[in-house]
């Protein structure tokens, strides 16, 4: 499931649902009484029941091995494990913060946790993790500290990363021309797309057979796209849809990353790069967001609707399974900066400040974060944990089935990536940035009308 809001209805209902419970339940849950405060936490008293919420289905089987793993180790604790989809996940969530009904600990994520801390729904652990020696340290390079707020308090330990790339139909690819070793060189910009774009055209086919950088195609009727939309317009993060554009470009979501105060939607960086993509639909090389909104992009590449479309690596299970689609993966264009860029996000496990368990959820979040879970997770090749031996797992369970997961990877060790936005006020942010985006992509609007939002977003922070 994807790890960012995927369809411009989900953003802004998500977006007013968020705001409308949180602001219900300021100052604890509903359930009685609820504390942020750590310090009275001890895990060697830990016995009862916890109970974890995730989204991810594909990751909930290995969550029961550690969790079969950790009550066999302390056998006076049980864990619940409750697997919901993404959009219901955070509906039942924040609902649970108001009736006292959240789980003891959850999945949390960078773009929902700021508001969290500001509603004091989430308990601090610095305390809990310096009395069992906790290494915090031991993760990839960054995640821990993503997860810190701007009081100086630690609000979850890692659990894994992600970073974005290119999925590509080899039968397409082949087709159009093009080798494996040839879309890893493409290179992009936002005034002609380079020959990145190059290939986006001559791999989009219409229903006649004409492609798009040929005479007589025709954009109305396309049987192939050369690229793909993951669910929307990717609103003001565009994780899987633009920022790895934009990023290559030098641009930069926020004045400062973590906890920001102001935004760059008015940078021109990135206004052409929403202005590249909206050309791309204009000419027919790519859906538009109307076409993709309540659509999965796996199946639809799975379809052979798209020769490429970018997608987060949580994603490879699902599109390296698809029947009958052979599927390579290329890293994110070379951009002009002269290197590629891709977002590097990392989730988290928190315990929610109204839990009666706290005892009991910092024991489980302490081995939810350490090697003997992460190893588990690593093995069973769905994503990359946080811990280093942990991915080196992950890598090996995908080379056993054949997936090859350098397009992933070979950012995070060179070094070009950058961070999911993490600032105060990410879900009116969402409300704010999706529909201008929309208009923009769908030739509704400018580019340089984003300008206005941004001054709406800015705003928030004065």
């Amino acid at each position: 499931m994807s790890r960012t809001l995927r369809r411009t209805a989900s953003v802004l209902a998500g977006a007013t649902a968020l705001g409308l419970s949180l602001t219900a339940c300021v100052g604890g849950g509903g359930g009685g009484a609820a504390s942020n405060d750590g310090a009275s936490i001890d895990t060697s008293a830990a016995t009862g029941t916890v109970e974890y919420w995730l989204w991810d289905n594909n990751q909930k089987a290995a969550y029961q091995q550690c969790a079969d793993g950790f009550s066999a180790a302390n056998p006076d604790v049980t864990v619940n494990i409750s697997q919901y989809s993404w959009d219901d996940y955070w509906t039942k969530l924040t609902n649970g913060f108001v009736a006292g009904t959240a789980p003891d600990v959850f999945t949390n994520h960078l773009s929902k946790y700021a508001d969290f801390i500001a509603n004091d729904q989430l308990v601090a652990l610095d305390d809990v993790l310096e009395k069992d020696g906790v290494d915090v340290d031991q993760y990839q390079d960054g995640l821990a500290d993503l997860w810190v707020g701007q009081d100086g308090a630690r609000y979850g330990l890692p659990k894994d990363w992600d970073t974005v790339a290119v999925f590509y139909n080899e039968a397409l690819i082949t087709d159009g021309g093009y080798t494996p070793e040839q879309l890893a060189e493409l290179e992009w910009n936002p005034e002609d797309g380079g020959t990145y774009g190059e290939a986006i055209a001559h791999l989009t086919v219409d229903v006649n057979g004409v492609r798009g950088d040929e005479d007589g195609f025709d954009k109305d009727r396309v049987a192939v796209y050369g690229l793909g939309l993951d669910g929307g317009s990717g609103g003001g993060n565009g994780q899987t849809q633009w920022s790895m554009y934009a990023g290559s470009t030098g641009w930069t979501y926020t004045d400062e990353n973590p906890w920001g105060s102001a935004y760059n939607y008015d940078d021109e960086k990135f206004q052409s790069t929403i202005g590249w993509m909206a050309d791309l639909i204009e000419k027919g090389y790519m859906p538009s967001v109307a076409a993709v909104t309540g659509s999965d992009a796996a199946q639809t590449f799975g379809a052979g609707k798209y020769a490429m479309t970018t997608n987060g690596s949580w994603n490879i299970n699902s599109f390296t399974s698809l029947t009958g689609v052979d599927v390579g993966i290329a890293p994110t264009p070379i951009g002009p900066d002269g290197e590629r860029s891709t977002m590097f996000n990392g989730l988290a496990d928190s315990i929610w400040a109204g839990s009666e368990n706290k005892d009991a959820s910092a024991k489980w979040v302490e081995y939810l974060a350490s090697a003997e879970c992460q190893d588990v997770i690593g093995a069973a090749g769905v994503v990359f944990p946080a811990i280093p031996s942990g991915t080196d797992a992950a890598k090996a369970a995908f080379a056993e089935k054949g997936i090859d997961v350098t397009a992933f990877t070979q950012q995070v060790d060179e070094g070009t990536t950058f961070l999911f936005p993490i600032t105060d006020n990410a879900a009116k942010i969402a409300g704010i940035m999706t529909p201008p985006v929309d208009a923009v992509l769908e030739g509704q609007a400018d580019p340089s009308s984003l300008t206005d939002a941004d001054e709406q977003v800015d705003a928030l922070f004065d």
